[in-house]
Parts: C-alpha cells; structure tokens; sequence
C-alpha cells in the first residue's frame, strides 16, 4: 500500500537576498493534523521561509510540494487548501469586522455565510465588535480579525507568521487551543513563533534555523 505524501513537504529550500543565501538547503515535512513551529533569531529567514511557500517569494533552488505536487499559488488547488497570514492587513476602512469575514466566505462559496462569520466572530472574541470598522478596533482586536481572515476560508494547511502579535496572554492561550482544534480537525500548521509557550502548546515539532554567515 503506497504511503500517502505529507501535506507539505520542503526539499533542499534555497533563498537569496541580493545574491547573498538567507536560506540553505532546508528540508522538512509536515503531515495532516500536525504542526511545526519555525523558531531563531529575527534574521534568520523565518518570514523569508514561509513567504516562499505561500508564493509570495520566489527560491533560488529547491522543491516545495504540497500533496505531492509542486506548489503554485495560482492553481485553484492551493487557493483553496492554503490559508495563510504573514503580515498585517490593510483592511477596506468602510467595512465592518463581520462585513470583512463575510466577503471572504463568500468568495470561498462558503454555503452559509451568516452562520460562519457568527461563530468565528465568537470564537475570536469580536462579536460585541462585530458592526465596528477596523479603525476604532484596538491593535489587539485587528490581529484577532487578522487572523479570522485567514480561519474563515477553507484550509488544509495553515501557514501564519508570529500569529501572537499583539494578542495578550488570554489571547495567546486562545490562540494556543484554536490552533490545537485546527490540527485535531486534520488540518497542517506551520508558523513561525518567538513564543516558547505558544510553541511548546501547539508544535509537534520545530524547525530551528539561524542566520547565515
């Protein structure tokens, strides 16, 4: 019986930054409902890493799959099994936090849309903020929206950069357990944390990587 391929898998990952390498022959894989935590110093090509996956940044060498198939951030397959959040969004100043979610499920043909954003505005602790604009929300609250942008899509693999940003140590610890959930209900996370709680919470592994000389 053929193994079924990782989730994610990443062989011999080569990045350069104005000709100099940042990333060099990084290999790993991450499974279904398993989660690695990418952790160093700032500089060490943490972010650089994960925008190479999500296609934001191109490599200099090397292979990224996902399911076993070259990932390419224009197939409607990665669209649709890859959520992802690497930096602060600039989000529409005249929507609402639930106008917000409830485009994005939309545009994702979720079926029941009213019903989603609901629940997640919930689950992220925005309902009482639901009809207020990004503007008056705290820095807090945005990073929880930030991060609803990305759990109201469908999703297979969760990739996000330092998600506890901004978030206080409640946040943090709810963070810690909606993460959990994503990997108990099949779900991939890689993400890049400086955070050894959240990591030792959430991680089944981690990928330590240092900047290079």
């Amino acid at each position: 019986m053929t193994k079924a391929a990782p989730r994610l898998a990443v062989k011999g990952l080569r990045h350069l930054y104005a000709d100099r390498p940042v990333i060099e022959d990084l290999t790993f894989t991450l499974r279904a409902g398993r989660a690695i935590a990418l952790v160093g110093p700032n500089g060490a090509g943490k972010t650089t890493v994960l925008r190479c996956i999500v296609g934001s940044a191109e490599p200099a060498a090397g292979e990224i799959l996902l399911d076993g198939s070259p990932i390419d951030e224009r197939a409607e397959v990665v669209r649709r099994d890859v959520a992802s959040l690497l930096d602060d969004l600039d989000f529409f100043p005249d929507l609402t936090a639930a106008e917000h979610l409830d485009l994005l499920a939309r545009a994702h043909g979720n079926a029941t849309p009213e019903d989603l954003v609901d629940t997640l505005l919930d689950d992220v602790g925005l309902l009482a903020a639901a009809d207020q604009l990004p503007g008056s929300l705290s820095s807090g609250q945005r990073r929880r929206l930030a991060l609803a942008t990305a759990l109201v899509r469908p999703r297979k693999l969760l990739v996000l950069d330092e998600p506890e940003q901004r978030l206080d140590t409640a946040g943090v610890a709810w963070l810690a357990e909606r993460l959990k959930a994503e990997k108990k209900a099949g779900t991939s996370v890689l993400f890049a944390s400086h955070d050894q709680a959240l990591v030792d919470a959430v991680a089944d592994e981690t990928v330590a990587l240092t900047p290079l000389p």
